[in-house]
């Protein structure tokens, strides 16, 4: 695809979600730039030499539960390690699980053009799943595997401290909120989620299958542009 295609192709995506213009360098893009941010509570429990990398490290090649099996690649995260924006999926696919990275199929390009809509590129958030191994032929992750991978999904929030948190899908807005309520319900809503603010919206792939409801991600995606320079 020619730069002049990507670019329509951004346009129309807009156009989709209704975005009437995108800011090129929004006052809150970057930490530390323009007036300080209002101080947010924070988890007290994080060591202070806490880092991803001691995170990986301690996840290391893991066989904690049955996924590993199957697996090609730990999918562990990717992004700005102290992004002020962070978004967890459910679990890798088949692409993630060939490359070793987060949203980089279908829906994981859609999530970039959602990042840009806002003014950010992917380098500047932080993106993980909850679960970091591929569950056999795109099931749901299973209780067991959750327990496994949870607390390394809960170090890297409080390691990187974002102001906001996307839950992307059912699954990871109920696994976080420790709900069984539908992300349509959840939706609209904001909630403390360990030092951060957590905003459920639909998951890209929700979004290639129903195209009409990518109004409704915009709506989501203006409250944590909001959220953001509060």
């Amino acid at each position: 695809m020619s730069r002049r295609d990507d670019l329509a192709e951004h346009l129309q995506f807009f156009e989709e979600l209704g975005v009437a213009g995108v800011s090129r360098d929004p006052a809150w893009r970057h930490r530390g730039s323009g007036e300080p941010p209002v101080p947010i509570s924070r988890p007290q429990s994080v060591p202070v030499d806490e880092t991803l990398e001691l995170v990986r490290e301690d996840l290391g090649d893991c066989v904690r539960c049955k996924l590993q099996a199957g697996r090609t690649n730990i999918v562990f995260g990717i992004g700005h390690p102290t992004a002020d924006l962070m978004f967890v999926g459910e679990a890798p696919g088949r692409d993630e699980d060939r490359q070793g990275e987060p949203f980089v199929g279908r829906a994981g390009q859609l999530l970039t053009k959602i990042i840009a809509s806002i003014g950010l590129s992917r380098d500047e958030v932080y993106i993980a799943n909850v679960i970091k191994c591929r569950p056999p032929n795109n099931r749901n992750p299973e209780i067991d595997e959750i327990q496994q991978c949870e607390p390394y999904l809960f170090r890297q929030i409080d390691v990187i401290k974002p102001k906001v948190v996307v839950a992307l899908g059912a699954f990871a807005a109920r696994t976080l909120l420790r709900t069984d309520q539908s992300i349509s319900g959840l939706r609209g809503q904001i909630h403390d989620y360990r030092g951060a603010q957590l905003v459920p919206t639909f998951h890209p792939a929700f979004l290639l299958r129903s195209p009409e409801r990518k109004r409704d991600v915009w709506e989501d995606m203006k409250k944590v542009r909001s959220l953001l320079a509060g």
